[in-house]
């Protein structure tokens, strides 16, 4: 299209780790200071090789340069990627350089699984609270884990023990028999059939509402209903597109639209930098975190829940 500057990098898709490409483009005009979707030095970071990381990097006019408000040293960090942020590092990429709430990459990985990752500095350092926050977060993904299979809706209840939630929710048993045939394959049932079936496991802290197969647990009137009195985060990992997250106190839904295990972003202050750091790609972990729940395993997760009830029909 004319007027259209052509930046060098069409059609690379996921060739961020292919450095023959990589600098060939280069070689030929490819800007080194701009992509369709950001910057090259910041895209390489997230995704990228190391070798494609260090060849960006010695041909920007600065490696510390924003997108988005952070650095790609910062993006290295966020996305735990330790090789990258180290060849940034060599780079010359200032570790300590203040950024989203207030947070330094440098900073940002004392909270993460290589805190030995730059050299330690005299006054960065984590504070009690935060050193807690992160044991936690490394407690909660060891018994969860990272992912959570698409299509599954949860909802987490903070001070509500199953019986209670099925309580609120008019729920009634469903015989063994049913849910074995369901959870032996359930694309074979319409969802008709299956939409109204949710498991309930009470665990510390609370409960957790799950459906395998579906987004119910996580539907307003089942978050309203459950939220009475205490708050509830609702997951749903949309296989189409990715995970969404509501949250409800006392019977209102307050927050919906949220994407719960990404990254840090503009305009979180510094505990929701850290969270989101602690919690990045684990959706799950950061729902049971946000209501106080502490499961230690993932049982009421993947399909063995305390008891399987059915919903009253709407």
């Amino acid at each position: 299209m004319s007027g259209v500057r052509d930046d060098g990098w069409a059609g690379i898709g996921r060739g961020w780790t292919d450095v023959e490409d990589v600098r060939r483009r280069l070689d030929r005009g490819a800007d080194p200071e701009r992509w369709g979707g950001g910057r090259p030095l910041h895209r390489a970071a997230a995704f990228g090789s190391p070798e494609v990381v260090a060849e960006i990097a010695r041909r920007v006019g600065d490696v510390d340069a924003l997108d988005n408000g952070v650095t790609a040293l910062w993006e290295a960090v966020a996305h735990r990627r330790p090789e990258i942020a180290r060849v940034l590092a060599e780079a010359g990429a200032d570790p300590w350089r203040r950024s989203l709430g207030g947070w330094s990459p440098g900073r940002l990985s004392l909270a993460g699984p290589t805190p030995d990752l730059f050299p330690a500095r005299v006054g960065e350092h984590l504070t009690e609270a935060e050193r807690a926050a992160a044991d936690e977060a490394r407690l909660l993904i060891a018994a969860l884990g990272r992912s959570v299979q698409d299509g599954t809706g949860l909802a987490c209840v903070a001070g509500l023990d199953a019986d209670e939630a099925v309580r609120r929710l008019a729920a009634v048993p469903v015989p063994d028999e049913e849910i074995e045939e369901v959870l032996e394959d359930p694309d074979e049932f319409d969802p008709e059939e299956t939409e109204e079936i949710v498991g309930v496991t009470t665990v510390p802290g609370g409960c957790v509402v799950t459906q395998p197969w579906g987004y119910t647990p996580q539907a307003p009137e089942v978050l309203s209903r459950l939220s009475v009195g205490t708050v509830c985060y609702g997951l749903y990992a949309n296989p189409k597109s990715g995970n969404q997250g509501s949250i409800a106190r006392d019977g209102v839904i307050v927050a919906h639209d949220l994407h719960p295990g990404g990254a840090p972003d503009v305009g979180d202050d510094s505990a929701e930098v850290l969270t989101d750091f602690l919690y990045g790609g684990a959706p799950a972990a950061y729902a049971c975190a946000f209501t106080g729940l502490r499961p230690t395993d993932a049982r009421a997760l993947g399909g063995a829940p305390d008891r399987w009830v059915r919903l009253p029909a709407e």
